[in-house]
């Protein structure tokens, strides 16, 4: 990053301190510059753009929205040779082989201008969103911050991104907090005989009657211990359908470890389903 969208005291002196009567803050016209820590580079590319001795000039910029914004504002900013074509090289990958080809292969930069074009739009957004809000909480929920935080004064940072991404982690920290251990039963079997036995652990399928029942707390257990016992009862005497093992062993390979189970249920173990 070279080249940045300019803050709102570029363009009034008076925009430096946050008021309320200052917003929000819309410009008619966008302000950009120079990133100051990397104003050596951007002079060096500068002046290898504005040479007379260039003809074409490579845009190299990662292939993507964000990648065509960072490079159009350089080219913004630096007023290249205006003889000079510039043509953009698209890649997916940095091999020698797929950068060669994105070189020979360049296109005309304005066949970018509509990708260009709505990358600048998000970034106007971005910075109208967080320029605005981000003082309008500060001034209006700053001092009720820094209150909570046992601080002199504080400020709030909003963004597109950044607060919904925050909003999320917070009410995921929030459902960890609140959360309350429920008790549920699941339904273990034994299976085999006495020279090969293992046990399997009931779980609902689509065929099941129980299927989406609210009897059941998840896919493995349910709500009431009684209602569990009951369905247990109601599998007893019944046959069992060999579906095979997780590892693809066909029914056949594994139906002599198998005696008893619910036609209509899946009981599944690291060796069998039945």
């Amino acid at each position: 990053h070279l080249v940045t969208m300019s803050y709102p005291e570029k363009y009034d002196e008076n925009l430096k301190f946050w008021r309320l009567d200052t917003l929000p803050f819309i410009p008619k016209e966008w302000k950009y510059e120079v990133i100051s820590n990397v104003q050596n580079q951007f002079n060096i590319v500068q002046g290898l753009m504005q040479r007379e001795d260039i003809e074409e000039i490579y845009n190299a910029g990662d292939s993507g929205r964000e990648g065509e914004y960072i490079q159009r504002l350089v080219l913004m900013m630096a007023q290249p040779n205006p003889k000079a074509k510039v043509k953009r090289v698209w890649i997916d990958s940095q091999t020698e082989e797929e950068i060669l080809r994105g070189i020979r292969e360049a296109k005309d930069s304005s066949e970018y201008d509509s990708l260009s074009d709505s990358a600048y739009l998000r970034a106007k957004e971005d910075y109208l969103i967080g320029i605005n809000f981000s003082r309008l909480l500060s001034i209006t929920q700053g001092r009720t911050l820094a209150n909570k935080i046992n601080e002199e004064k504080a400020s709030i940072s909003v963004g597109r991104v950044m607060t919904c991404v925050l909003g999320m982690i917070v009410s995921r920290e929030r459902e960890i907090r609140n959360f309350v251990k429920t008790k549920y039963y699941k339904i273990v079997g034994e299976f085999g005989d006495q020279n090969s036995i293992f046990k399997a652990e009931w779980k609902v399928n689509e065929k099941s009657k129980l299927f989406e029942s609210p009897l059941l707390y998840n896919e493995t257990g349910f709500k009431n211990e009684q209602k569990a016992r009951d369905f247990i009862v109601s599998l007893q005497g019944k046959k069992a359908i060999i579906i095979g093992d997780r590892d693809g062993i066909p029914g056949p390979a594994i139906a002599e470890c198998v005696k008893t189970a619910g036609a209509e249920v899946v009981f599944s173990s690291t060796e069998c389903f039945v």
